[in-house]
């Protein structure tokens, strides 16, 4: 098994743990779950950028990379749900359209047709992974501060509700007009190899 690969076992390894150390009511689990979450956020830079850079491409990088990510963000996404931090619905959205493009990528990939990501699809990624990293960050503001008897207005006010609001519905809007483009692609692409 090749570097890139392995980072990518890595990543799914490490997204149950992730999820488990998030919904735990603790302080410490809180916090190793955002350190988790930015090590498994880093393996998904470094893989591409090794295989990238050595010309590596299997076929098991080409499905389970990507693969890697959504199993990642989906229950990153389902655990904030569980804690209140994001509205269902933003959530449903999300997942259905990562596992129905990762059904037309494996279709695709049966008929011998190949759907790459496109560039609103990476930065729609890079948005998913914002969002998680500043809603974690919030989380372990909220849950360090009291202990230590630190008082902070802002945090205790509606504002950082508000910024995960927005900044999630910024996200479900690319991620589903990602989608979209998806489908359209691979509507055409998947006529193509039936002919």
């Amino acid at each position: 098994m090749n570097l890139p690969n392995f980072l990518t076992m890595v990543r799914i390894v490490l997204a149950p743990v992730f999820m488990a150390l998030v919904i735990v009511d603790d302080v410490w689990a809180k916090f190793w779950a955002m350190i988790l979450f930015i090590v498994a956020a880093l393996t998904d830079l470094f893989d591409g950028y090794y295989a990238r850079k050595y010309n590596i491409s299997t076929s098991f990088g080409k499905f389970f990379d990507p693969l890697a990510d959504k199993i990642l963000i989906s229950l990153a996404f389902i655990a904030f749900v569980v804690l209140g931090y994001v509205q269902m619905w933003m959530v449903l959205l999300i997942i259905l359209r990562e596992f129905l493009i990762t059904g037309l990528r494996t279709l695709a990939a049966y008929r011998g047709a190949l759907i790459t990501p496109s560039l609103p699809a990476k930065i729609k990624t890079f948005l998913q992974m914002t969002s998680i990293t500043v809603i974690m960050l919030i989380i372990n503001l909220r849950t360090f501060l009291p202990p230590l008897k630190i008082e902070s207005a802002w945090l205790q006010s509606t504002m950082p509700d508000r910024i995960i609001f927005w900044l999630m519905l910024a996200t479900v809007v690319i991620t589903v007009g990602t989608g979209i483009d998806y489908l359209r692609r691979s509507y055409y692409l998947l006529r193509n190899t039936m002919k």
